[in-house]
């Protein structure tokens, strides 16, 4: 055989190996269909930016255990492309390696490429670049914007395809998504957003990507896009399309939080009634929103005013752990789906306790009871005093325009000459500033003016004694808009006293995340605002919205990386040791520590600071904002009554820090504290479960675990006798045998005992209460058989 013909047989084999692995992925009215089978397709959003790479594997192990067939995530622009043409794909920003470890447990992938995402993302995934392109106006039709969106989104696929990871290629990914709930916003655009999702539908088509694509939240998209609900409930929701199966790509676990807001809780009972009625009335894909939330790491957090913590009340919590009984009581329900998935997907649709949480000190190896703290001032006396900056315009800048997203911070400054004859030198002059920022720091002539005060009492716990704090925080010349507000506006008004000749004015801007969402909302305003004036006696005396303002983009020791271990600074200011100052604004904090023992998740308590970021080891674990306490009327103490149809508002300080950002040796956190507190009550802590309780009754098993740790002891009691055995089946047994952990269990004396055997190991268990101390490494599955409302506790 000739070499020719060698190779040829080589294509032919490979050709017909290549198709044989790929899955053929349509669907009809009733369902999606994989390789000829009608599918239920139960997955998962899990966003990779809000994990770590490490932490990729365990949630999506546990996702699967979970009953989950895929795992669905977005693609977020500005994580990928900071700046154009720039691209970042390292770490927890590594879409590939998060795609194939899907793939590596047998879970499919739905991949939303959007680019927009809103997802409570900042700028709802677009770069602030874009935003500041010349002739731009995002999501309509618009050459400047489409073309950028389409040099993006054929990146991404381009990724994809070369690692042949859609299904067509014989990959997992078995969805894509272009746009993203672009039919709630829609109107507003009028024919150019028509247009525009038009030319989105011709444009994903074009990419041949062999899966279908969807559009979420859009009635009856252009074809061959395929629509699909967004909600607390969609099982009453119907694709306009009679030949669109009923996909429901976004199931509200719980909801997102905000500084100063409620924190929203939803049943695992209300989630699992919404998905089987979802399925009951002719459902075939489902996906939580979200299976595990993480954190906002960085600045990555929208809003504006979404917190660092993105936990989601989803059933795998912001560390990873199983959110019980929100995970297991879905888990049942799955089981039960997936074993009726021929009925559910064929023929024609007619209708007629929790686990506690629990917080531990730092156990580290001869780690000293509190924190050894150092420190430093922000240097702000070139902006403040000296007025220097980067540029000057003869107008009031855009904070979005001004810094491109480089920073939260954005520094104003003017000044105002004052003669002799001029009314103002000798009356009381107010400043009033009109503000769409989110925070304000104001300074006249150096100083910081106005006032500002909360007062709280909280409890500081340490490994030693427990003591009583008042604290009264002073934040004199900041303010700021609450959440909730959607215009986000403000006024600032302070009373200042003018001098003879030249006067400063520099005003801090801070913003907390840029809008995600609405109809336009890239043209909402971030930043100080024209006009700003000078007003005597109520008259307004001087307009400065045309004086001649200079612009400094962030902070000193942001600049010079203040919290990089390796940088050396650039500011002759060192680190200073003794004394601590405490309730100071613009104040570096910087301390050691070592990681605590284990392999439990890691939290930092910022208890007691104001406002500003954290850093462990140069890694960002975010914004900070423990003093912006919620609303009394927030704070409800009476029961909450859960019947009837869920909302986010109803019945509505720590931050995660990855192992993977920890050393084994000494460690490095790093506070920038903005508006002034404490740092001696920083405490590191480990989450653990303390304990999980169930109910279950006649005939049922349930299965108790302890996320991978063992379990010290169960309480069981019981209301009514027990009529047959009660099953213990150890697993991970304990290398000294189930006897010896046994036999030097403590077991309480009552009047019903019954004998329990395990593994050729008899103990005797009281049916009323028993405790079984000291099980030291495996977990135990309990199979309850006739016995009625046996709460189980361990």
């Amino acid at each position: 055989m000739n070499i020719f013909n060698l190779l040829f047989t080589a294509f032919i084999f490979s050709f017909i190996l290549f198709h044989s692995n790929a899955l053929n992925v349509t669907h009809d009215s009733r369902s999606i269909i994989i390789d000829g089978n009608h599918r239920i397709v139960l997955s998962g959003s899990i966003h990779y930016p809000r994990s770590t790479a490490q932490m990729w594997p365990d949630l999506i192990r546990k996702a699967k255990e979970g009953g989950l067939d895929a795992v669905e995530t977005y693609v977020f622009w500005n994580a990928h492309e900071p700046t154009r043409r720039q691209y970042d794909f390292s770490g927890n920003l590594d879409l590939i390696r998060f795609l194939k470890t899907i793939q590596d447990q047998g879970l499919y992938a739905i991949l939303r490429l959007g680019p927009y995402t809103c997802a409570e993302w900042n700028y709802g995934g677009f770069p602030v670049w874009l935003h500041n392109m010349p002739g731009v106006s995002l999501r309509t039709k618009n050459d400047v914007f489409m073309n950028e969106m389409k040099n993006f989104t054929t990146l991404i696929v381009d990724m994809v395809k070369k690692e042949k990871l859609f299904a067509s290629q014989g990959g997992n990914i078995i969805l894509a998504q272009v746009e993203n709930e672009y039919g709630n916003v829609m109107e507003p655009y009028g024919d150019e957003g028509k247009s525009y999702i038009n030319w989105c539908a011709q444009m994903a088509d074009s990419l041949d990507i062999g899966v279908p694509w969807i559009m979420c939240q859009q009635a009856a998209p252009p074809k061959p896009m395929l629509e699909t609900c967004n909600g607390w409930y969609c099982d009453e929701y119907k694709p306009k399309d009679p030949n669109t199966p009923k996909l429901w790509t976004e199931n509200w676990t719980g909801w997102f939080k905000s500084w100063g807001g409620a924190d929203p809780f939803r049943t695992a009972e209300d989630l699992a009634y919404s998905v089987a009625r979802f399925f009951q009335k002719g459902g075939t894909l489902q996906n939580y929103y979200m299976y595990h939330g993480g954190t906002n790491f960085g600045r990555t957090s929208g809003g504006p005013y979404i917190t660092t913590t993105y936990d989601y009340n989803a059933p795998l919590d912001e560390y990873g752990i199983l959110n019980q009984p929100k995970w297991g009581h879905l888990k049942q329900l799955h089981d039960v789906l997936h074993s009726i998935e021929y009925i559910l997907t064929n023929g024609d649709v007619k209708n007629e306790k929790l686990s506690n949480l629990v917080m531990k000190l730092n156990k580290a190896e001869d780690e000293p009871s509190s924190l050894k703290w150092m420190w430093r001032p922000e240097l702000i006396e070139s902006t403040s005093v000296q007025g220097r900056g980067d540029v000057s315009v003869n107008k009031i800048v855009d904070q979005k325009d001004m810094a491109n997203d480089a920073s939260d911070y954005l520094w104003y400054m003017t000044s105002i000459n004052v003669a002799k004859d001029d009314p103002m030198l000798n009356g009381t002059v107010t400043l009033r500033v009109n503000d769409t920022g989110h925070v304000l720091h104001a300074f006249f002539n150096g100083e910081y003016i106005g006032n500002y005060e909360l007062c709280f009492i909280y409890i500081i716990l340490n490994s030693k004694y427990i003591y009583l704090s008042i604290y009264v925080f002073v934040f004199v010349g900041s303010q700021w808009s609450k959440y909730g507000n959607n215009n986000v506006t403000y006024v600032f008004e302070r009373n200042i006293n003018l001098s003879l000749g030249k006067n400063l004015i520099s005003l801090l801007s801070v913003t907390v995340g840029f809008k995600n969402y609405g109809p336009m909302f890239d043209l909402v305003g971030a930043g100080i605002t024209s006009p700003i004036e000078l007003v005597l006696n109520k008259n307004v005396v001087k307009d400065l919205s045309s004086n001649k303002w200079t612009y400094k983009v962030g902070l000193n020791g942001i600049s010079n990386k203040f919290f990089d271990i390796d940088c050396a600074s650039k500011s002759s200011s060192k680190w200073v040791s003794d004394p601590i100052p405490i309730y100071r604004n613009f104040t570096w904090y910087k301390t050691t520590f070592k990681a605590p023992l284990g392999n439990k998740p890691v939290v930092v308590d910022l208890l007691g600071l104001g406002k500003g970021m954290a850093w462990v080891n140069g890694h960002s674990l975010g914004r900070y904002w423990p003093s912006y306490i919620a609303d009394k009327q927030l704070c409800k103490t009476e029961t909450c009554d859960y019947r009837g149809r869920y909302s986010d508002s109803k019945c509505v300080s720590k931050y995660h820090v990855p192992r993977s950002f920890l050393k084994d040796s000494e460690n490095t956190l790093v506070l920038f504290e903005e508006f002034g507190g404490n740092p001696s009550g920083v405490q590191f802590q480990t989450v653990e479960i303390g304990s999980v309780c169930i109910n279950t009754h006649e005939g049922k098993e349930v299965e108790l675990s302890c996320q991978d740790r063992p379990i010290s002891k169960i309480k069981f009691a019981s209301f009514g006798s027990p009529q047959d055995s009660i099953e213990v089946q150890m697993n991970k047994l304990f290398s000294k045998g189930v006897s010896t952990v046994l036999a030097n269990s403590t077991i309480d004396a009552f009047d019903d005992h019954e004998e329990i055997e395990a593994r050729g190991t008899k103990a005797v268990f009281p049916t009323t209460l028993g405790i079984l101390g000291d099980l030291s490494s495996f977990t135990m599955d309990l199979k309850i058989q006739r016995a009625k409302d046996i709460p189980l506790d361990s």
